[in-house]
């Protein structure tokens, strides 16, 4: 079982990724882009792959999970030290990093390089047989410091999408908006639920803070948009109950219990924009 095994096969014209550089890929170049990047990389590999909101990063985890490649989720800039703690303890044989972080591994073989991103292949360690069913994995929010992760099988991340997909009627249609980091739960869940779909991941590195994310927003017409408490508090300061959105459906919020108040004002904010 493949997460991504049927992601393509209806969709091929449609695309898979507008990014804020200006970037379209299709989900045809989707097929191709991943092809070619796991030609260099052997089935059931452990790779640390450093994730950004970009067309790279993305392109990367999904030539993974399709190809049976298992990624360790990472924000691009993690701690220095942990990210050697990690590294001595699992033993991954590749790095999926952006290419202007390259000067950190200059004695390690580039293999490939897409858009933003490039692959590094790490020196002769140990390799660890790895699970059929393993997918994924990833770190906790208990867990900063600390080389513990948390492993995901195929099933489980189909199953959350799919989950997902029949609650919110997600269909090729859909813009979801990258608001959270692809490193994160919600944020990875996001991008599952919509390309299991044939859907647009609109993807930026802008936060909800920035003007650009928001002109982002409004010109490609996202869908919908999706916070933890946190966000939600700034959108609140950023008057977003005043903006005129029309292209927005959804709006979705996970990461721990919203406060009476804002779950009731956002809630008045949907019914009266539908």
């Amino acid at each position: 079982m493949k997460i991504f095994s049927n992601a393509e096969r209806s969709n091929t014209t449609r695309p898979a990724i507008l990014s804020d550089k200006g970037e379209k890929i299709l989900y045809s170049d989707l097929e191709d882009i991943s092809d070619n990047l796991t030609n260099k990389v052997p089935s059931r590999s452990l790779v640390f792959s450093l994730n950004q909101n970009t067309t790279g990063s993305l392109c990367g985890y999904y030539a993974f999970l399709k190809n049976g490649i298992v990624p360790l989720m990472l924000e691009s800039n993690i701690d220095s030290g942990l990210l050697q703690n990690l590294i001595s303890t699992y033993c991954p044989e590749y790095l999926w990093l952006p290419t202007n972080e390259l000067n950190k591994y200059s004695k390690n073989q580039v293999l490939h390089t897409i858009f933003d991103y490039s692959l590094v292949k790490l020196g002769e360690c140990k390799k660890y047989p790895l699970h059929e069913d393993l997918a994924l994995l990833l770190t906790t929010s208990g867990s900063t410091g600390s080389p513990k992760l948390v492993k995901l099988t195929y099933e489980n991340l189909l199953a959350n999408a799919e989950s997902i997909s029949d609650y919110l009627s997600i269909d090729s249609t859909e813009k979801p908006i990258t608001s959270l980091p692809m490193h994160y739960s919600f944020g990875l869940s996001i991008i599952n639920s919509h390309l299991i779909n044939g859907a647009t991941i609109l993807l930026t590195n802008s936060s909800i803070m920035q003007k650009e994310f928001w002109s982002f927003l409004k010109s490609n017409e996202a869908t919908s948009l999706s916070g933890i408490p946190y966000s939600f508090e700034m959108l609140k300061k950023l008057r977003f109950l005043s903006m005129d959105l029309p292209s927005l459906k959804t709006i979705t919020q996970a990461g721990g219990k919203l406060n009476h108040e804002l779950n009731s004002e956002f809630s008045e904010y949907c019914r009266k924009n539908d």
